[in-house]
Parts: structure tokens; sequence; C-alpha cells
């Protein structure tokens, strides 16, 4: 089965060609995807009008494109897949209604996908997919979420955010050091010339019986910081703010991760999500797993960000276990705001951790 898939919740468009195989994992045939950085850059954050207007102009050519590469016609698509929330609800409108116009035209099905069960099920395109029974840490936006996995739609919340989620951490503090956006790839790449035991920052909820994060008071740490260092910091100062700030986020990630993997008795722990791509994450997880024999699976850097890929393979593994409810005849309707839970309802699980 060949799933064409388009993401547009935000400032990606992305489009994708996944098929499954009864003889082994799915695989990406092809992929495309155009970043709006440099059209919000001048701005310091996306405007959701100048999305929706770039994702008009880019997810045609984009559609064209994938299918080139794949050497595969319209007509040999089975199922049209696009991210139906949570997003920009302009944004979404173009997406979902290239998808479901082209689906109708097709007389194929199409079926709306929920953004972050794509992130949580994009590391099933790696080298090497996992296995379920797992842990996944969900890391995308304004979203921090560890959750036991037992199946595709069967999660268990374990520990989320109670305010600012690891991203905006990220962005806020990014833009606290005049970085530009998006600030959390910016931070990153400074730290790289700083010094991560500079600063004394706070790892908010690290030692809490609980496995909930809290970013506000490290943003807070920040902005006091960086105006105790003034207006004129020099580069090496704002570098080793840059490092420490990264590093209190890595430490508290890793360690409520890592707990959560104790805590449920399992050995396999995903990644998704955008700060997924961040190399000290990856490295310190990677450390911090070894020592327990577990395993750590993350997604290609390339299928971190937003991405077609990961809404076709999401729902290709709905419709394979029985989960899809598509769509067809050319209605639709998008959810700007759309809790996980209301296409898996989650129980929160208590825990020792």
């Amino acid at each position: 089965m060949k799933v064409l898939g388009f993401e547009s919740s935000c400032d990606e468009t992305g489009v994708a060609l996944v098929e499954t195989r009864l003889d082994g994992p799915p695989r990406l045939l092809a992929e495309a995807l155009h970043s709006q950085v440099a059209l919000h850059a001048a701005y310091g954050g996306v405007v959701p009008e100048l999305a929706s207007r770039d994702h008009i102009r880019r997810v045609l050519p984009l559609a064209r494109q994938v299918l080139a590469e794949a050497g595969c016609a319209l007509a040999d698509v089975d199922l049209v897949a696009y991210t139906r929330g949570p997003g920009l609800a302009g944004a979404l409108l173009v997406g979902a209604g290239v998808a479901v116009a082209l689906a109708a035209a097709l007389g194929k099905p199409a079926l709306g996908v929920h953004h972050l069960e794509g992130h949580l099920l994009s590391p099933f395109l790696g080298d090497e997919a996992p296995a379920f029974p797992l842990v996944a840490l969900l890391v995308s936006g304004g979203h921090t979420q560890l959750m036991q996995v037992e199946g595709v739609g069967r999660y268990t919340l374990l520990g989320e955010t109670i305010d600012d989620a690891a991203g905006e951490a990220f962005d806020k503090s990014a833009k606290l050091l005049g970085l530009g956006y998006p600030g959390g790839p910016a931070l990153a790449r400074l730290a790289d010339f700083g010094d991560p035991t500079a600063f004394a920052l706070p790892r908010p909820l690290l030692h809490s019986a609980n496995l909930d994060f809290s970013f506000a008071g490290l943003k807070t740490a920040v902005m006091t910081q960086a105006r105790k260092l003034g207006p004129n910091i020099c580069e090496q100062s704002r570098a080793d703010l840059a490092a420490s700030t990264q590093a209190a986020i890595v430490d508290v990630l890793v360690a409520k991760s890592l707990r959560a993997l104790k805590a449920s008795g399992h050995r396999r722990l995903v990644v998704a999500g955008g700060v997924g791509a961040n190399l000290r994450l990856r490295e310190t997880l990677d450390a911090g797993a070894a020592r327990l024999g577990a395993r750590i699976y993350y997604p290609p850097l390339a299928l971190c960000t937003d991405n077609g890929a990961m809404i076709a393979l999401a729902a290709a593994l709905r419709l394979q276990h029985g989960l899809a409810d598509v769509q067809r005849g050319g209605a639709f309707d998008v959810k700007p705001r759309w809790p996980l839970d209301e296409i898996a309802p989650m129980q929160r699980k208590t825990t020792d951790a």
C-alpha cells in the first residue's frame, strides 16, 4: 500500500510517499520539504497568514517532485493522508484541502492524522525500527511528554510539561540571548563554543517524585543572568550561557527518560520531535541508556522536524491496525487544538520514579 502524506501544520510544507509491506517495515519511497525559516526570520517567529500563503505556493510542486522521485503515478497512490491538527488553522486547511480534493479526484480514501502521533511513530522509518512495547519521549514544539507505548494507538501518559516545554525553553532562551529564528538550533550551535558548567542554572523538577517537566523557571533564570551580563555581553559569556542552558534542559530530559525506563521495566526508548535532533541530548541519552542496558531509537535527523513522511507513516500504521476512520467524498475539517488523548484515550500512570 502506498500512502501520500501532506504536512502543513506550521512553517514547513512536507510531502512524502511511504509504502507498507507485508514482509518488512514501512519504506520511505520519496519525500520533499520546504522550510519557511527565511520567510519568518525577519519577524522573529511564525506569521500565520504568511505561512498559509507559502503552503499554497509550495504544496503541489512538492507533490509532483515526490511522485517523480518515487517513479509513481498518482493512480498508484492507495491513500492520501494529511495533518488534521494540532497547528495553525489556516496552514492546516491548505494541506487538508489539497489532500482531500486529490483523494476525491482519484476515488481514493483520505485520512486526517494527528501531528504528534506522526512524530511519535517517526522512528519507525529509521534504519532499525523499534518493537513494542516501549517508552516514548515526545519533544516537539510546545509539547514535552513521556508515554508508555504498547502499540499503535495504545498510549499511557507517564509525565508531561506543566508549563513551558523543552522546545519553548530553547526558543525563549535563544531570544533572550539575541539569537535568530529558529532559536533552538541557533542556541545549540552557539553552545558548542561554551562551557556548560559556567552558570549554575536550575533543573526544575529534576528530583520530583513524578515524571512531569517544568521549564518556565529555567527561562526566568536565563533572563535574570542575561540581564546581569548586560547588553554588551561578550561572545564567550553568551556562548557559556547558551551551553549552560542547553545542559540544564538536557539533564532534565535525560534524567526523566531514564527514570521512565526503570519504572516501566522497558528497555526501548523512542525520542521524537524537533528537540530530538539535539546532538547533546542524543549523546547523553545514549550514554545513560547504555548503563541501563537499554536502546534508544531516533528518527533520521532529516525527519525530526515536521515532515510529510511521518504523516504518511502514521496513516499507514493506523490503517494496518484497524484504527483509521477514512474519509470519502471530499468532506473534511481541521482541529487546530487537538489533544492526543482524543485519538488514543490515555490514562495517567502514576509511578514511584
